[in-house]
């Protein structure tokens, strides 16, 4: 099948494949966003983003580790608590989701997550 230019379908960029495949998970960007903002622990990441899981949020904060995005630092106690930070490499995603939120608030209507009409 051709596309509109006549010309045949390419493949996705291997770059965003690969983006998509963990920033294409419920919940990855948003606890991305706030761990921008700083190092924090695990019950205040999951107080900061309502509706997440412990489970699900320990499985999003284990994939963005292995993604080497995030360190997991364990502070001896009592009582023991473990705090997150973004790597160099984590933090590098700042600009891309300010420009992604720029976007949102540009092009997407409040709650109903229909696109602005022009």
């Amino acid at each position: 099948m051709e596309g509109s230019c006549g010309d045949p379908c390419k493949p996705a960029d291997v770059g965003m494949t690969r983006v998509f495949e963990l920033f294409g998970k419920r919940w990855t960007g948003l606890i991305v966003s706030v761990l921008l903002q700083r190092a924090v622990y695990f019950a205040e990441l999951r107080r900061a983003i309502p509706g997440i899981s412990e489970r699900m949020l320990s499985d999003r904060l284990t994939e963005l580790a292995a993604a080497g995005l995030l360190v997991r630092e364990v502070e001896e106690g009592p009582p023991l608590r473990v705090a997150y930070r973004l790597t160099e490499a984590g933090a590098a995603m700042k600009p891309a989701l300010q420009e992604l939120g720029r976007w949102a608030e540009k092009h997407l209507a409040g709650e109903s997550g229909c696109p602005k009409r022009d």
